[in-house]
């Protein structure tokens, strides 16, 4: 009797929680409540074109801030003596050990018209701020949330940088800036392209951020699929046609940034 393959159980796991899911989404998207087939539910999505764009471009800018915000942060840590990097990583995953949710009602305490925040700046007759129910609100939220996720990826990159790559470019005459730019950069770009892809994937499809700290004026791609299948307009072919459409552009950032990675590899080698 034929022995089954090792990868059988992952083949198993891959069909029940991928590819069933998955094909249930298409199935949905195109077709009517009769199941006849049509197109018409992702035509209806243009409709939401607007959302859309806004959902990508504050997912983006959650994801540039993050990187910017991480890169030191990673580099520094990956400098650091091993007793220091355990310190440091514990310090970064310690809100994760939170529930998300939680942890996003405490930016609301925060972040609200009679919120500590305001109350702070009310000591020196300033604000108050409205902070709460804005974009940048939700944003704020984002970052907060998915940070570890961008600097977790750089620093398992950077801690791979041999100290005496970057000492020998030093030596060699490279001042602080060719050194970063010419070494330490481009071998971070692997990690670059994991942490962009950790981050901007569920940052663009979130949508318990945007309500808690968007209050609903703010909605994301998000949001209106969970108003598809949970809200009072129940479409789910309308939610199974945005789920593909967002699948779609998801697969989309992330070949891009695949290519960008492989050339970038290509270029080291060459």
């Amino acid at each position: 009797m034929k022995a089954k393959s090792p990868a059988f159980p992952y083949l198993v796991w891959m069909a029940v929680f991928i590819i069933v899911p998955l094909g249930l989404v298409v199935y949905f998207a195109v077709t009517t409540e009769t199941g006849e087939f049509t197109l018409d539910n992702i035509t209806h999505v243009s409709q939401y074109v607007s959302v859309i764009i806004s959902s990508i471009w504050l997912a983006a800018l959650a994801t540039v801030i993050c990187l910017v915000v991480s890169y030191p942060i990673s580099f520094v840590i990956s400098r650091a003596g091993f007793s220091r990097q355990k310190t440091m990583l514990m310090l970064v995953m310690l809100p994760m050990w939170m529930n998300f949710l939680l942890r996003t009602y405490a930016w609301m305490t925060l972040l609200e018209n009679n919120g500590l925040i305001n109350k702070f700046f009310g000591l020196f007759g300033i604000g108050p701020f409205d902070m709460i129910n804005t974009q940048g609100a939700v944003v704020l939220g984002m970052v907060y949330n998915y940070l570890p996720f961008m600097i977790l990826p750089l620093y398992s990159v950077m801690t791979k940088i041999d100290g005496k790559v970057i000492e020998a470019a030093q030596d060699l005459g490279a001042n602080t800036f060719h050194v970063f730019s010419k070494v330490v950069l481009p071998l971070s770009v692997p990690g670059i392209s994991t942490g962009i892809t950790m981050v901007f994937v569920p940052a663009v499809s979130t949508f318990i951020i945007s309500r808690m700290l968007g209050g609903g004026g703010n909605l994301l791609i998000g949001d209106l699929i969970e108003l598809q299948f949970l809200g009072g307009s129940y479409n789910p072919h309308l939610g199974a046609a945005m789920s593909l459409v967002l699948m779609v552009i998801i697969l989309l950032c992330m070949s891009i940034m695949n290519s960008f990675d492989s050339e970038q590899e290509e270029a080291m080698i060459l």
